[in-house]
Parts: structure tokens; sequence; C-alpha cells
């Protein structure tokens, strides 16, 4: 069912005498807030919830466990979010970007089927320890927040493909990423990186490094090499 901005302001009752629906679009319709009633829906494998103005995102949403596919939640008005988002164990994508969030729920972990997280611009200052817990994550999406570093708990992203931090407040590299064995885009822009470690020469599958907007030295032996193996360094 698409319901793409058509002005609605709240949902209609028609939706939830729909309990067989797979896709659900609700974008960009000013809704404020979203009924418990949403976990009925327990058919739904995709729902679209963003571009709205919500506050909360109501427990129930953990009873929607055929969500296999995407779940958009990004611009809103959202300083939290449930720990019942754990019980998504399938969903594949998860969009939580520009939001007022200051922390993710630890329970963030559970979600087991994650291939995709988007965090961008909210006002995360740390990740939950449960993000390690991961184990199929490819990319990570976090520009425009508060981290100063990341839990060691990140080492254990064993398919981490794309790391984007642009726009935080890292003064070094975290050091959880030394020997990520899969990643191969590291996005660093505008940072506060005055040094690089030697363990970037760790990741055999860094194929692009984008440091630009740091105080990094323009050239350095470490991103000569880097250079010569093939990899893309942005200075």
């Amino acid at each position: 069912m698409d319901l793409w901005r058509r002005r609605l302001g709240q949902v209609p009752e028609s939706v939830w005498e729909r309990a067989g629906l797979q896709v659900l679009v609700l974008a960009d319709n000013g809704l404020t807030t979203l009924p418990g009633r949403i976990g009925r829906l327990r058919e739904l494998r995709t729902l679209d919830l963003g571009h709205n103005r919500l506050t909360s995102v109501p427990p129930e949403i953990g009873e929607l466990a055929g969500l296999d596919g995407f779940l958009y939640l990004h611009d809103n008005a959202l300083s939290e979010l449930p720990e019942a988002l754990g019980k998504l164990t399938r969903l594949r994508y998860l969009n939580v970007g520009e939001n007022a969030l200051a922390a993710l729920p630890e329970s963030i972990g559970r979600m087991a089927g994650l291939v995709e997280l988007r965090a961008r611009h909210n006002r995360l200052t740390a990740l939950p320890d449960g993000i390690g817990d991961l184990g199929g994550l490819r990319e990570l999406w976090l520009r425009g927040n508060e981290l100063a570093g990341l839990p060691a708990s990140v080492a254990a992203l064993r398919e981490l493909r794309h790391l984007e931090l642009r726009e935080n407040a890292l003064t070094e590299l975290p050091p959880c990423l030394a020997g990520l064995p899969m990643l191969r885009q590291l996005d660093v822009r505008g940072n506060r990186l005055t040094r690089l470690p030697d363990w970037l020469l760790d990741l055999p599958a860094l194929e692009k490094l984008d440091l630009r907007w740091n105080d990094c030295p323009r050239t350095s032996p470490l991103t000569a090499e880097l250079e010569r193996r093939g990899c893309v360094v942005l200075l």
C-alpha cells in the first residue's frame, strides 16, 4: 500500500484492516504519532515511515516479525528507539538517520539479519557494544554525529565493507578497525585526525580511504604504500 505524500496527518483506519499487507509506505505525511496497532500488520516485509514528525516509535513495532526488507524511520523527531526493535531479527536494512538520537538501543545487536545500518545526522556519542553482534553487517553509515571512538566489539564485524564516519569527533582512527578483512571503503572526512596508524596496512581489502578535512600530513610513507597497493587515498 503506497500512501506516500498524501498529507494524511494520521494513519487511516483502513490500514489496520489490511492484515495481509506486505509493504506499507507512509512517508512524508506529517505523522506525529504511530499507533500501537502497527503491531497487527504481522505480514509486513517493508515499512516506510520516513520524512514525518514522529517523536516516538511504539514497542509494538517489535511484533512485526516478518519484516525482512526495509524499515525507514529517517527524517523524524525521534530522541530514542524502543528496545523492542531488537526483535526484528530478519530485517536487512534500517535507516534511522536525520533524527535526534543520543544513543542506539543495546538490543540492536540482536538484529542478526541487518546488512545495512544508517544512522546519519543524529547526536550519537557512542555505539552500543552489541553492535559487534551484527555479523552480517556490510555497510554502516554514521556521518554527522558526535562519535569520539567506536566500541572494541566493532572488530567482530567481519563482513563490513563500507564504514562512514564522516563529520564526527575522532582524534584517532579507532583501533577496533585494524585487520577487518572485508573493509573496502573508509570515510573519515571532517574529523580531528592528526596522524595515521600503521595498522592501516593490515586492512587487506581497503580500496578507498577518504581523509579530507583532517589535519593529517599531506604525504607520508604510509599513504604512499597504500597507494602503491592500489588504494585510493584522498587527503
